[in-house]
């Protein structure tokens, strides 16, 4: 059986006295999109920042065959596991192109940053024009855009987008689904966070159902998608 890139085993976390994740299991292969789902409130984006360390947790977590656990969130960041944020946590002030660049400020082959500024401005289109505009008078579409293409500047094995849609028109949506398809083709991984079920559904492998801080489904994306269970709960239908 091939190593995954990410393997969890028993991942609890929570802020201060309050548990929120409750001994988390799961594993993503390298190339793959794997959809993380759940109510609101279900511990999605809590595991997603235990992963990057941004909070403390216990349990094992595997990257690219190498235990980090109580690595700095920056070593871990290093190591090619970068986070796209719920809320995009862009630098308002500061331009398309220098919150784009502020992605690669651990890299020292600049020849090799240029050349992927201009790879994610292909990959997002939008974004070379609006290179030279503040990021805070970008649309919501524009700057999801911004946030995901800082992300791909840090040169990510694994790259973990919460909520990415939210907000956002369906055609914007559509078009950012479409680029992370065009990502995992570029070969970088995907955790994926996101409200919209069916879409999320659409474009992953597997997925994983989370409810209370537990794992209490696992599957192929497809089955998930026609599970009446996670159609009634998850889809409304």
């Amino acid at each position: 059986m091939t190593t995954p890139l990410l393997d969890v085993r028993g991942l609890c976390a929570g802020y201060g006295e309050a548990p929120v994740l409750r001994g988390i299991d799961l594993s993503v292969a390298r190339g793959e999109i794997v959809a993380l789902i759940g109510n609101n409130g279900a511990g999605k984006t809590t595991l997603l920042r235990a992963l990057s360390h941004v909070i403390a947790s216990t349990g094992h977590i595997v990257f690219d065959g190498r235990q980090i656990a109580g690595l700095m969130p920056e070593r871990v960041f290093g190591l090619g596991l970068v986070q796209v944020p719920e809320g995009r946590m862009l630098f308002d002030r500061m331009s398309a192109r220098e919150n784009l660049l502020m992605g690669a400020y651990r890299r020292a082959d600049k020849a090799k940053v240029a050349a992927d500024l201009d790879d994610v401005c292909t990959l997002l289109p939008r974004l070379r024009e609006r290179l030279t505009q503040r990021a805070g008078t970008l649309s919501g579409g524009e700057q999801q855009m911004c946030a995901i293409g800082r992300a791909l500047m840090a040169a990510p094995k694994l790259l973990m987008v919460d909520e990415m849609s939210q907000g956002l028109a369906p055609v914007l949506v559509d078009q950012l689904l479409d680029a992370l398809v065009a990502i995992r083709k570029r070969g970088v991984t995907v955790l994926l966070v996101e409200q919209d079920v069916f879409a999320a559904l659409e474009i992953a492998d597997r997925g994983y159902v989370i409810e209370t801080g537990e794992v209490v489904r696992a599957d192929d994306a497809r089955t998930l998608r026609e599970d009446p269970e996670v159609r009634r709960t998850y889809l409304g239908l």
